[in-house]
């Protein structure tokens, strides 16, 4: 499968651009395996989707982990191949642990260059099928598809899992949802700051958050202290923000916690989504109390 492959032109390229709404929106045929290839460079997407689709699958673009996040919740697939790196390190790993736990059946591929093969095969551990090592024969890829799609069992069904423990597992996607939210909002990126500084105690404040789950049951107003959310109205009030944009992020992070939760409801433990939720709710705005209350006293 080490075969060199062909760089596509830029005609071609264009012409698959011009044609991507319409095929992503195309209703599939039922016996054509339906793929949901995930990548952000162009000459790759573009000779892997021609390849797959010339031998007779049907080819769901995404360009990024927000993207393959969208279709994954909105479409059933039969097949994921997904880049390692979509620009950061692990992105594809977001993917991965998305669509084993959602649609736990499909056939999941991870792509990955020579740089990347030591990382790759944790993938293998994350329960992915299999890596594929670039460069590879494209024109290969369907026939292994359909060869292992054919031969496989699907995956066990995964076990039931805490609302704290799918918090604490896609940290990383909960990020990427909520730094895309963010984007959205003028009057966030008007706020001249690097990604990095952005999210710098956003994990912080989830694992306080996950802490709170595990350890307080008690469904009322409880402010527990929390560092994090202190040292964040410091950082924002050095950014320059004001705070209702502060109040902003915090809602957005809430709406990023809900939709992990909802990604999961095939894994997730009913009998406590309901007070989890109440205490998350909760916890937030004690997080976002502390963190006002440090931005106005900096």
């Amino acid at each position: 499968m080490l075969l060199q492959e062909p760089s596509a032109t830029n005609p071609e390229r264009a012409a698959s651009d011009h044609l991507l709404a319409s095929r992503n929106t195309s209703e599939p045929s039922k016996t054509r395996p339906k793929v949901l290839l995930v990548d952000d460079d162009g000459d790759d997407i573009f000779l892997m989707r021609t390849s797959l689709e010339r031998k007779g699958c049907d080819v769901v673009l995404a360009r990024s982990v927000v993207e393959a996040l969208k279709q994954i919740g909105a479409q059933s697939f039969d097949v994921l191949v997904t880049d390692l790196h979509m620009p950061e390190a692990g992105d594809g790993f977001a993917v991965v642990t998305a669509m084993r736990h959602t649609q736990p059946e499909a056939l999941t591929l991870v792509v990955s260059g020579y740089p990347d093969v030591s990382k790759a095969m944790s993938a293998i551990i994350m329960q992915a099928d299999e890596v594929l090592v670039k460069p590879f024969n494209v024109e290969q890829l369907a026939s292994f598809i359909s060869k292992n799609k054919l031969t496989s069992k699907p995956s066990p069904k995964p076990d039931k899992e805490s609302v704290a423990s799918i918090l604490d597992r896609d940290l990383a996607i909960t990020m990427q949802q909520w730094s895309w939210r963010v984007e959205q909002v003028a009057e966030l990126t008007s706020i001249a700051v690097a990604p990095k500084d952005r999210v710098a105690y956003l994990p912080e404040l989830v694992k306080s958050i996950t802490a709170r789950l595990r350890a307080v049951r008690a469904i009322e107003v409880i402010d527990s202290p929390c560092a994090a959310a202190v040292m964040h109205g410091k950082l924002r009030c050095r950014q320059g923000y004001t705070a209702p944009l502060i109040v902003q992020e915090s809602r957005i992070l809430q709406v990023c916690i809900f939709e992990t939760i909802q990604r999961n409801l095939g894994t997730v433990n009913f009998t406590a989504v309901l007070p989890d939720i109440m205490i998350i709710a909760d916890e937030v705005d004690s997080q976002l109390k502390q963190t006002i209350d440090s931005f106005l006293r900096t």
